[in-house]
């Protein structure tokens, strides 16, 4: 049986702060609207890590078994790939963390919506089966969606709008056309952590039948995807600022995009692949900013 490390190792800690991103957005744009309930934002965060979670385990043991991760790959070892986990001991591993996830998601909806909000308990719940759908389907199964260049349009849908979106109704029971900006935008950000990892992976990917986007477009023009990526990003928090009239004083997060620039220029004059894995931690860790500069800016101003 496999030690708390490796399945530590194989949660990918690290991924957590870009899932939550979303959460933290969501809360602030509820919060700007005069709702919060800390019970609903603490189980919309433990929400999001089991999804995360789960997919994470779902994306080891997809690629482990198709044979994406292998020696040619750049980048932390897997725990499939490098024999920690048995293909047995990662399923059970998602099972549980599947019936974990659904449990926090159901009891998110009930401290949401009670029990009279019918619809509104329906949706949620076919939203986080589907959330689990994805997570699995993305490497898992023998016709996984990330290998044919659709992983990008399924992290915006539920990294951007779901995230953000999803988690400002759990606490507004409404929408805005407004809040589509910043949703919009963290969704970006997040396609772009997966549009670096491509372009890191290119070789790797190509070589063994896994056809990212980044693949079909080349390497070239994967930067070229990436510049608009973060500069739509950084131009729909701007039109949001002027949209909503925040004053320029209550928009201090927007210097989260200092560094994300700096990240930016530095993808761009990059010519290897191998060189780009140090810049994933950089804009993962740059969008958490962003996230909880804007969360603080809206509690700070309300």
């Amino acid at each position: 049986m496999a030690n708390t490390k490796t399945w530590i190792q194989a949660a990918r800690l690290r991924t957590l702060p870009l899932s939550l991103s979303g959460i933290f957005t969501g809360a602030a744009l509820a919060t700007k609207q005069g709702f919060f309930e800390l019970s609903i934002f603490i189980l919309a965060l433990l929400t999001t890590i089991g999804f995360q979670v789960t997919s994470n385990f779902a994306n080891d043991y997809g690629d482990g078994v198709k044979g994406t991760d292998n020696e040619d790959r750049i980048g932390p070892a897997r725990a499939l790939q490098s024999g920690l986990l048995t293909r047995e001991s990662l399923k059970k591993g998602i099972i549980v963390s599947i019936a974990i996830s659904m449990i926090l998601a159901l009891v998110l909806i009930y401290r949401a919506f009670g029990l009279e909000n019918v619809p509104y308990i329906i949706l949620f719940t076919a939203l986080g089966i589907l959330s689990i759908w994805a997570a699995l389907k993305y490497t898992m199964g023998s016709n996984p969606y990330g290998y044919k260049g659709l992983g990008d349009l399924f992290v915006f849908l539920f990294f951007g709008l779901l995230g953000v979106l999803g988690s400002m109704f759990l606490f507004t029971k409404s929408l805005d056309v407004a809040s589509f900006l910043p949703a919009v935008a963290i969704g970006l950000l997040c396609v772009g952590v997966l549009n670096l990892n491509n372009l890191r992976d290119i070789v790797s990917d190509k070589k063994h039948g896994k056809i990212t986007l980044v693949v079909k477009m080349g390497f070239k023009n994967g930067k070229r995807y990436h510049f608009f990526l973060i500069l739509t990003a950084l131009l729909c928090f701007l039109i949001y600022i002027g949209v909503v009239g925040m004053h320029w004083s209550h928009s201090f997060f927007m210097l989260a995009f200092v560094p994300l620039l700096t990240h930016l220029r530095k993808v761009m004059l990059t010519h290897e692949p191998v060189k780009l894995d140090g810049e994933l931690k950089k804009l993962a860790l740059g969008t958490f900013l962003l996230a909880i500069l804007f969360f603080t800016a809206v509690n700070i101003f309300l």
